[in-house]
C-alpha cells in the first residue's frame, strides 16, 4: 500500500482525493492536513510515502511546506496540485523541491498514476503544463546549476539515464529499460547529479528540455 498525506485547505477537495487514492488501487490515505505548517509535522508523525499538497493555502502554502519537507531526512516526494493559472508559484515550487505537477481537474487516472510514479522515485509533469512549468522554472531566476559544457562529461549510459529522467522514468522502469540494477541506476543518477551541478530529479527534467534530450512531445 503506498501511503498518502493530503494537505488542501478545501476539506471537500480532500474527500474528493481521499475516493480517488482507496486501499482498492494500492492506497492509503494516512493523514489529512488543511495548511502546510500542520503538514510539516504530519509528515514526521505519521511517515507518508507521498504527500499530495494543495499549492495555494492560507498560512503556510504549499511551496514553503514542500520546503521545508525537503529538509527533513528521509524526506517523502511531494505532488503538488496547481491549477492552469498558476504560473507565478511553478518556478518557486519546482526549485522547493515538488516531485511533479498534476492539474486539480486532471482525470483521476491521471492523478492515480502520478502518485505510483512519485512514489517509486520518478517526477511528474503533466502534459498540459509542461511548458508553462518549465518556462517558470528558467525566468525564476539564474540557475547557475545549468551547466551545459559539463554535458560531454556524460557516459553514454548517464546520457540515457538522463534522458530517461527527463521522460519522468522512476528508477525501476530505468533499470529494466537499460537491463542495468536499480543500484546501478542510483549510483548513475548520482554522478549525473554531480557532474551537471543539479540539485535534484527535478532540475534533470529541466536540464533534459533545455538541452534537446527530450521533446515535450517525447
Amino acid at each position: 500500500m503506498i501511503k498518502v498525506l493530503l494537505v488542501d485547505d478545501q476539506p471537500l477537495v480532500r474527500a474528493g482525493l481521499k475516493l480517488i487514492l482507496n486501499p482498492e488501487d494500492g492506497f492509503e490515505v494516512v493523514g489529512e492536513c488543511a495548511d502546510g505548517a500542520n503538514a510539516v509535522a504530519a509528515v514526521k508523525a505519521l511517515r507518508p510515502m507521498v504527500v499530495i499538497m494543495d499549492v495555494r493555502m492560507k498560512g503556510m502554502d504549499g511551496v514553503e511546506a514542500t520546503r521545508r519537507i525537503h529538509e527533513l531526512l528521509d524526506a517523502p516526494p511531494v505532488l503538488i496540485l496547481t491549477t492552469f493559472d498558476d504560473d507565478e508559484v511553478l518556478s518557486a515550487a519546482l526549485r522547493s523541491g515538488v516531485a511533479g505537477f498534476v492539474l486539480k481537474d486532471a482525470p483521476a487516472d491521471d492523478l492515480i498514476r502520478a502518485t505510483r510514479v512519485v512514489a517509486q522515485g520518478g517526477s511528474w509533469l503533466d502534459p498540459v503544463v509542461t511548458g508553462r512549468v518549465l518556462n517558470a522554472y528558467r525566468s525564476g531566476g539564474p540557475n547557475p546549476t545549468a551547466d551545459a559544457t559539463k554535458l560531454p562529461l556524460l557516459t553514454t549510459r548517464e546520457l540515457d539515464i538522463l534522458r530517461l529522467l527527463g521522460r519522468g522514468a522512476t528508477n525501476q522502469e530505468i533499470a529494466t529499460s537499460l537491463a542495468i540494477s536499480e543500484a546501478m541506476v542510483k549510483s548513475d543518477i548520482g554522478r549525473i547529479l554531480e557532474k551537471l551541478r543539479l540539485r535534484d530529479r527535478a532540475a534533470t527534467i529541466v536540464f533534459a528540455f533545455d538541452h534537446g534530450l527530450v521533446q515535450p512531445s517525447a
